[in-house]
């Protein structure tokens, strides 16, 4: 299968740095997807940026799968396990499909970048269509929350919906947020004993879930990841689009200023909500799973209840 290929003939795209590591980081990876149900389908879908693994999931309800599916899409450095506290929720009344983006440690092959926003887009719609997906509601953590909201912006033809959970994209990537990576990664190098302290100092569930913390500390080792952070959306770039926007974020994310977004967004793009999520930081969707699903289910419910489509793919 696609992803059991070392993608090394490109400089300028991620790859694993041999297949002894690629296959360990994907048993710890099979650990993590463990913790949550198991997708009723996994299938690799071809563009001309690579291949791209897609996990499909559910709908748990058969009557509701004419609903409008849920495209997720993963933060930086990460793939499609980090989904596992959010699947069986989301998946109860739509089908799920969480793609490995080409780039970042999955079972995703990149062959050419795909970091510039006009191509990161290209790739997305390229994967929506190889599915069969004609209008889908997409949710993007961290980077993927970029990659959501570049697609609402330069190819919001297939989207009745975005949501975006403590996104990348609202403004420019600070020195304080590598400081917190940096210090999370360190981290998890800490004693046992140490880590339910340390992961409440820093926001950072990862410390406290083994499978996950196993899974960072091969995966760092394993990859190498090429491209550089995203640039922030322009004022006039947010305020063009026109796509139900739904944005949640950490009250102590170090990625964005929660209060600065909470006013700002709204008064560029129409119609956008956003929340504010308490006693978190980068990981909501991770740390208060039930809440924040409840929330996107909610939302998801109230573009379909206003008459968007609801087609799903074959």
């Amino acid at each position: 299968m696609p992803g059991t290929k070392t993608h090394d003939h490109n400089p300028a795209v991620g790859r694993y740095v041999n297949e002894a590591a690629r296959d360990r980081y994907f048993a710890a990876c099979d650990a993590v997807y463990a913790l949550g149900p198991a997708p009723d389908e996994e299938c690799d879908v071809e563009t001309r940026f690579g291949t791209t693994h897609v996990y499909r999931y559910g709908p748990t309800d058969p009557g509701a799968v004419s609903r409008t599916p849920v495209v997720l899409v993963h933060g930086a450095g990460s793939n499609s396990s980090m989904w596992y506290p959010n699947v069986a929720a989301l998946s109860a009344q739509r089908t799920v499909y969480a793609i490995d983006t080409p780039g970042d440690p999955g079972r995703s092959v990149q062959r050419e970048p795909i970091h510039q926003p006009e191509r990161a887009a290209q790739w997305l719609d390229e994967a929506l269509e190889a599915l069969g997906l004609d209008r889908v509601h997409l949710i993007g953590s961290s980077y993927g929350g970029w990659l959501t909201l570049n697609q609402a912006l330069h190819r919001p033809g297939r989207l009745a919906s975005v949501t975006l959970l403590d996104p990348g994209g609202l403004e420019k990537v600070g020195l304080r947020f590598f400081v917190w990576i940096f210090v999370s990664l360190f981290a998890t190098c800490a004693p046992k004993a140490l880590r339910p302290r340390l992961a409440a100092w820093l926001d950072q569930p990862v410390l406290v879930v083994p499978e996950l913390r196993a899974m960072v500390r091969l995966g760092v080792r394993a990859h190498r990841i090429r491209r550089p952070a995203p640039l922030p959306l322009t004022e006039a770039e947010l305020r063009s689009i026109r796509t139900p926007l739904y944005l949640l974020l950490g009250k102590h994310s170090l990625l964005v200023h929660p209060q600065r977004q909470q006013e700002r967004v709204p008064r560029l793009v129409p119609g956008a909500r956003v929340e504010i999520v308490a006693d978190t930081g980068h990981g909501p969707q991770i740390d208060h799973a039930e809440s924040v699903n409840g929330r996107m289910v909610s939302f998801l419910d109230s573009v379909d209840v206003l008459g968007q489509p609801q087609r799903s793919g074959s």
